[in-house]
């Protein structure tokens, strides 16, 4: 049975990035390569949030239907009432940001519905090495799982 693994927003974004500078053009390569090349063995699935996030009007309308043609095939896992409490607790336990954001929903959308990753190109927020233990505390307390927070160069690496 393959992984599952939770396609948070900064992968289709990105997958179609258009701007230029070195860091953008290396996520671009990478997720290009991890999507084109290792996506279809895994059990990929995402959330109506993503499509929220890429309908925002504050997100660049020149990738905006290429990203949500990306993710138009992944299944959806449903946001229900204990995943929407499960984001509060992270936010009120200091494991995301209290400010208006859907990393603590992608976290745990991520958690509840079992995944075993979380691939993400938000380091800030959720792949970031010094939050795990508090995150893996909380999700310990919830009764949840912790999946791996990782981006696709690491889960391309850990393929090879």
């Amino acid at each position: 049975m393959s992984l599952k693994v939770y396609i948070e927003t900064t992968i289709p974004s990105a997958y179609h990035e258009n701007r230029r500078d070195t860091d953008s053009v290396f996520r671009r390569q990478h997720t290009r390569a991890w999507w084109d090349g290792y996506a279809a063995h895994y059990s990929l699935v995402t959330s109506e949030a993503v499509f929220q996030e890429l309908r925002q009007p504050s997100y660049p309308a020149a990738k905006r239907a290429a990203c949500l043609a990306l993710m138009n095939s992944v299944p959806l896992v449903p946001i229900t009432d204990a995943v929407v409490t499960a984001a509060e607790v992270y936010a009120r336990e200091f494991v995301m940001p209290n400010q208006p954001s859907l990393d603590a929903l992608h976290l745990s959308l991520a958690s509840f519905h079992e995944c075993d990753i979380l691939l993400t190109w938000n380091c800030e927020h959720l792949a970031n090495a010094n939050k795990l233990g508090h995150i893996r505390k909380v999700n310990r307390r919830l009764k949840l799982s912790t999946p791996l927070l990782i981006t696709p160069l690491q889960l391309m690496k850990a393929d090879t």
